[in-house]
């Protein structure tokens, strides 16, 4: 049975710490409303300190999540968000989402190494037989950079949510499985150089 706790993950470049409302001023500063169109869930609804600590405290209540703040170990600021949601302690599974990151980052080993870190605490620590993502069938990139990650692609929900704006999304799902992890760690290895 998984036992998911509040934990501090440290890579080279980032440090991923539970998400609260110390950070609220960091999320404040580099939130982008169109990072969030692709969010079928919670989401900020404007830039204003208010609604910016709406969104950090629907993030805080929602069950079986463990949502993290993305640290700059260069800066010590905050540059996104990423999540364990799904959280499933009998089936000994979680997922991956909610993932954000500020634009000046986007591309560079700031994905690859959250992800790996994460991963690695899944697979290695908490004892996971599988960890899901998901995407918006839409959100081209997304599923590239999930398809780097070496996830494998299992297939498209379709109609599988519904989105804030009431369009009506399909998904497509990805995973790793315990027995997939050292090929997928070798390769984000590689990546991370």
């Amino acid at each position: 049975m998984l036992d998911v706790k509040p934990v501090v993950l440290e890579g080279q470049v980032v440090r991923l710490e539970p998400l609260g409302l110390q950070h609220l001023a960091g999320l404040q500063a580099c939130v982008d409303l169109e990072t969030f169109k692709f969010f079928a869930e919670t989401a900020p609804i404007s830039l204003e300190p208010g609604d910016v600590a709406a969104y950090l405290n629907q993030m805080l209540a929602l069950p079986n999540v463990l949502p993290f703040a993305v640290i700059s170990k260069a800066s010590g600021e905050v540059i996104g968000s990423t999540t364990y949601m799904d959280i499933r302690p009998i089936h000994r599974g979680l997922e991956i989402g909610m993932t954000w990151y500020v634009e000046g980052v986007r591309g560079t080993r700031v994905n690859p190494e959250c992800k790996f870190l994460l991963l690695e605490h899944a697979f290695e620590k908490l004892g996971c037989h599988r960890v899901q993502l998901k995407t918006d069938g839409r959100n081209l990139q997304s599923q590239a950079a999930i398809s780097k990650l070496g996830a494998k692609l299992e297939g498209t929900l379709r109609k599988h949510m519904v989105m804030r704006d009431g369009f009506v999304r399909d998904t497509v799902m990805y995973s790793i499985l315990a027995d997939e992890w050292p090929g997928v760690k070798a390769g984000l290895l590689e990546r991370l150089g």
